[in-house]
Order: structure tokens, then sequence, then C-alpha cells
């Protein structure tokens, strides 16, 4: 009955509006923390777990998501054994805690072999400084039988040197050197072709685009040896296009003057031909001109014989009844 008094007495006091100034006494917050009951920590904890839960998914999620990147292939393992490889870019997801993503570039990639001195043919120590460009064409062979790209690129560069050895190793020193004999061109194609086919064989999912040699030195010891017997090569060499070209020279002169002496010969042949018609022509003239006065034409004989006989300081001693003396004193008849 105290109870329902007191309650009563607050009602009437909240009516009349002395509840506002009206100081709580104990015994009301007594009863309000009776009514309220005692806090459950349970529904607390279950939140919390609830919450955890949540974020924890989320964060797996995304930790197990990934990007494939369209140069890249992006090979996917499970216990460490390669199950598939993506090669199609977006965005992928992996099985969380078994399964682990291993990247491999698509595009060509260029590796420089490491120097090595081989001997070739004729015994001659040479230093190869050559590179290799190359891709991946399965990259769940590579994994399962190389494991990374290091690893592959050391098998290809062992392959690569056996291949270089045992090719140049069958051409003398001077062949390989020789840039006009093209004999480089297809010791590249060929070292190329025999890469590949050992790659293939073993299976690395790999493939070589092109081995090219860019250098060939020689080991130090060797350099002056050689540059002295390649001088000496070059001046032999050159002697041999002199020696030609002197024989070439004698032969064309030898044949220019046969032409010379054959056109002379023509032309003087021509010549006479020509001379002794005229010769002909005139004399014919001549009889038809002297045919018509015998005297004249034997006074004209006679007065060019003077021409001949008769100089500054001749002395001729004829008769006097000779006709040539007459005809000299100016006796005529």
């Amino acid at each position: 009955m105290d109870q329902k008094n007191k309650d009563l007495e607050k009602f009437l006091n909240f009516l009349s509006g002395k509840s506002k100034n009206t100081a709580p006494k104990e015994e009301d917050n007594v009863v309000k923390m009776s009514k309220k009951g005692p806090m459950n920590p349970k529904k607390y904890i279950s939140f919390a777990v609830t919450l955890t839960a949540v974020f924890a998914i989320a964060i797996i999620l995304f930790a197990n998501v990934y990007i494939v990147k369209e140069s890249e292939y992006a090979v996917v393992r499970q216990f460490g054994e390669v199950v598939k490889f993506q090669s199609e870019p977006g965005l992928k997801i992996k099985v969380p805690f078994i399964q682990s993503v291993t990247r491999l570039p698509k595009n060509q990639m260029t590796y420089e072999v490491s120097e090595e001195e081989i001997n070739t043919k004729d015994k001659k120590r040479i230093i190869i400084d050559n590179y290799a460009v190359w891709h991946i064409t399965d990259p769940k062979q590579l994994i399962s039988n190389a494991g990374t790209i290091e690893k592959v690129e050391s098998r290809m560069e062992e392959f690569i040197y056996s291949v270089i050895r045992s090719e140049l190793g069958r051409i003398e020193y001077k062949a390989i050197i020789n840039d006009e004999g093209s004999s480089r061109g297809s010791i590249n194609d060929q070292v190329t072709a025999r890469v590949n086919e050992l790659l293939s064989n073993d299976k690395y999912g790999i493939e070589v685009v092109d081995v090219r040699i860019r250098r060939i030195d020689l080991p130090t010891e060797n350099e002056q040896s050689v540059f002295t017997n390649m001088i000496s090569d070059r001046e032999s060499i050159a002697q041999k296009y002199l020696s030609e070209g002197d024989a070439e020279k004698r032969r064309v002169e030898a044949q220019t003057d046969q032409q010379v002496q054959e056109m002379l010969a023509t032309a003087k042949k021509d010549g006479a031909l020509i001379q002794a018609e005229g010769e002909a022509e005139a004399a014919k003239i001549y009889n038809k001109s002297f045919s018509q006065d015998p005297e004249f034409y034997s006074l004209y004989r006679t007065l060019e014989s003077y021409k001949k006989t008769i100089g500054e300081d001749t002395v001729i001693i004829l008769p006097s009844t000779s006709p040539y003396a007459k005809i000299l004193s100016g006796y005529i008849k």
C-alpha cells in the first residue's frame, strides 16, 4: 500500500508541475533500477562475434581475389601443383589457403648470354658474345618443369652455349669472321632452330625467337698473332689484285695494238687501191690527151726528164748531133 501511495503522490505532483523541481529520492532510484532488471552480456558477445566473422570473411575474399593483366599469365597452383593458368585479362578468384598464384610475362624478353670461349675447326680460340630473344608459350610446362623464369633462362643458356660450340666447332675462323661469306646469318638460324628443338624435347614451355651473335673477340694473348696473319693475308690479296690488274692491262694493250695494226693495214690497203685507181685514171687521161699530138708528148717527156737529170751543178757531155742536146741548145727542128 505504501508503494501505491508513493506512486499516486508522484502522479499528483506531475500534474501540478512540481515534478521538475523535485529531487529524486533514493527510494525512487532503487525502484527504477529494479524495473530495468540486470544487464545481459551474451547479447553483446554475439554481436561482436558476428561482426568479427563478417570482417574475416571480407578480408579472406579480398586476399584471394587477383587481377590478370593483358601483359601476363596467371598460373594457379594448388599444394605446389599447377591446376590452371589464365591468359585473359580480368578479375579472378582462387581458393583460400590452398591455392597460390604465380605471374609470368606474355611479352618477348631479351636474355644476355654470358661470354664463352670456344675453339673453331682450325683450333683458333675465340670469345663469343651473343643474346637471345624468347617468350613463354606454355606457362604450365614452365612452372612444372623449370619452376621459375631464372631456372628456365639458365637451361636456355646451357643449350645455346652447347649448340654454338658445336656449330662453330665445324667452321674455320676465317669463315666465321668473314662478313662477305654470309655464314654468320645461317649460323644464327641453325642455332635458333636447334635450341628450340632441345627446349621442346624437355617441355620447358618457351620458344626462342632469335639467337644472335653480337660480337666475336679474340683472347688477349692471341690478338697480335692473329692481326699479323690478317695483315699478311690482306697484303697477299692486294698483291693478287695488282697482278691480275697488270695482266688485264697487258691484255687490253695487246688487243688494242692489234686492232690499231689491223686498222692501219686496212687503211693502207684502201689507200693503195684508191691511188692505183687514180693513177690508172690519170694515165687514161694522159694517153687520151697525148695521143692527139705525139710530137708534143715527146717534147713533154723530154722536158720532164730534164727535171730529174739536170741540177745546178750537173755536167752533161752529149754529142752535138743528139736530139737531147739540140733541144737543150734551143734547136728543135
